[in-house]
């Protein structure tokens, strides 16, 4: 091992244990897992803004998402051009009829971060993220901020507004490693309607070239 990692080394300072969460955080996070623990289905419109740090512009995209457990969910994107995006157990389907493509990637869902799955009613937060509240002038609910408690490759911070009434998410806020933010606001947010499973499936008109990565890669 690396003379700095020596057993007994003076020299190796352990990170220091998250602060527990103050009583009210707690409570509003115990809140807003339980709200999506017993969700069964959702369907809201959304609005994405995407800042791209290094080119000082921002994207935005508006559609409808929809989900139901366990593990489907699918995002239609309406503009600026229209794209479908579907996760069905461990496959991610990516239909873009501009250019008659559908895509078909593996995706580990056991590997995803607790920010994406506590949506569909599992994984817990305070096992992922130091979380706090933080200030917002623009909130129409309460800001709490999850810092990773672990190196964390994939994102830097993840932000939720909440609202404090229901509970529900209103927006969700990644900050990639380079700063970038990807924000998702959801909008009309409608939970156990009684969504079908053929609601997730992807039927592409004829002369739609398929890729399956899926079997590229065995």
């Amino acid at each position: 091992m690396p003379p700095a990692a020596k057993s007994g080394d003076a020299s190796v300072a352990a990170k220091p244990a998250p602060k527990p969460m103050a009583p009210e955080v707690k409570t509003l996070v115990d809140r807003m897992q339980a709200f999506y623990e017993k969700t069964g289905d959702f369907k809201a419109g959304f609005k994405q803004d995407y800042k791209y740090k290094a080119f000082r512009r921002t994207q935005t995209s508006t559609g409808t998402v929809t989900y139901k457990k366990p593990g489907l969910m699918r995002w239609e994107y309406e503009n600026p051009s229209k794209r479908t995006f579907v996760l069905a157990g461990n496959k991610v389907y990516m239909h873009d009829p501009e250019a008659q493509t559908l895509s078909v990637a593996a995706m580990d869902t056991s590997k995803l971060s607790a920010s994406v799955t506590f949506l569909f009613g599992q994984g817990k937060l305070a096992d992922e993220f130091a979380i706090t509240q933080g200030a917002c002038k623009d909130c129409k609910g309460t800001l709490l901020v999850l810092d990773p408690l672990k190196e964390e490759p994939r994102f830097r911070q993840v932000r939720l507004e909440v609202d404090p009434a229901t509970a529900q998410v209103l927006k969700s806020t990644v900050v990639d490693p380079d700063g970038s933010e990807n924000t998702i606001a959801f909008l009309n947010l409608k939970t156990n309607v009684g969504i079908a499973a053929d609601s997730f499936k992807l039927n592409p008109p004829e002369g739609t070239r398929v890729d399956d990565f899926t079997k590229k890669a065995r």
